[in-house]
């Protein structure tokens, strides 16, 4: 039999491995606040103090706080990453515009610096000759010795500027690579952005018909969100939603928002294969989502409805518009 010392002592051991491990999942979301980038002084400030709230509360080791941190601090973290991708958007905008200024200024420079130092030189030859003149034979010497300063601080001027060149090109050099970073980086979020209903029909009037399927979703939650928690938190559903949606189809998929709440995808490929996608997506993508509200996470609900389109060699792009409408207005 076991003991029901034994038993007090394993107790005991669990209990101080969870508050162990507790202290440290404390600690590790005060050091995420204390060692997140820098970014507006507001926007990490606010990060910062959401998450020492969150810390707090897991602090006092009850399972529903411990069950919503997780959440909570996925999307804190998911929320800061979205918004340093936005900084960086705009770091890379302020870049390009000086990239562009200090190329302006090195062309002003170049077409400037032929005409100065030739009137300098000029100027320079000038006073030689004067110093070499018998009527100014008493002020040789000083003119000479002008012309000479003149000279030499030409000279010095000129290595001057082609120093201060040298480093605007590195300047340059430096300013277009962090470009080229940013705007690939810049170029996966524009990967994700979804077509416009507009951009859609035209799509579908340019293709082939028989050659794709149409993957139709009505993600009712949406607006709903917006009501009952805000316009933010009713963004921050869509982005989720966007985002899964992304993920659970071909990085060749079209994607269109038909309308607020309605959606359709350009599927190259077969109808049992879309069928397949669309009773994953209703699976998967229906149901809560965390979102963050002033750093307190709700839970908003979608609710989908999914329908696939196959087209026919003989259907026409305006019967297959009008199958499409049909589907997403249906309230059913």
């Amino acid at each position: 039999m076991i003991s029901i010392q034994t038993s007090l002592t394993e107790l005991e051991r669990n209990h101080q491995i969870r508050a162990e491990v507790l202290d440290c999942y404390v600690l590790a979301i005060k050091n995420t606040a204390q060692y997140a980038i820098e970014l507006d002084e507001g926007v990490t400030d606010a990060h910062r103090n959401y998450l020492n709230a969150l810390a707090t509360e897991v602090a006092t080791g009850t399972s529903e706080a411990l069950a919503d941190s997780r959440a909570t601090l996925r999307g804190l973290l998911r929320e800061y990453r979205e918004k340093a991708v936005q900084y960086l958007a705009n770091l890379r905008d302020e870049l390009a515009a000086t990239a562009r200024t200090l190329e302006e200024i090195l062309d002003s420079l170049a077409q400037g610096e032929g005409d100065h130092e030739k009137n300098l030189l000029s100027a320079v030859g000038k006073l030689r000759q004067m110093a070499a003149t018998p009527g100014y034979a008493a002020l040789g010497t000083a003119i000479s010795s002008a012309a000479d300063t003149i000279e030499s601080s030409l000279e010095q001027v000129k290595k001057q500027h082609q120093l201060t060149t040298s480093q605007f090109l590195v300047e340059i050099r430096m300013l277009h690579k962090r470009i080229d970073s940013l705007e690939a980086a810049a170029a996966l979020d524009e990967a994700t952005r979804f077509a416009t209903r507009d951009e859609l029909v035209e799509r579908i009037q340019e293709a082939r018909s028989g050659e794709y399927c149409l993957l139709l979703i009505s993600a009712r939650g949406l607006r709903r969100a917006e009501i009952q928690f805000g316009k933010e938190v009713s963004e921050i559903l869509f982005g989720a939603f966007a985002k899964r949606l992304r993920n659970c189809v071909p990085p060749n998929a079209i994607i269109g928002r038909w309308g607020p709440e309605e959606f359709a995808i350009m599927l190259t490929v077969k109808k049992s294969e879309a069928l397949a996608s669309a009773k994953w997506i209703t699976e998967h993508l229906s149901g809560a989502y965390a979102c963050l509200n002033a750093g307190k996470t709700t839970r908003p609900i979608l609710q989908l409805r999914v329908g696939v389109v196959d087209t026919d060699a003989r259907d026409k792009p305006e019967r297959i518009i009008e199958r499409v409408g049909a589907f997403l207005v249906d309230k059913g």
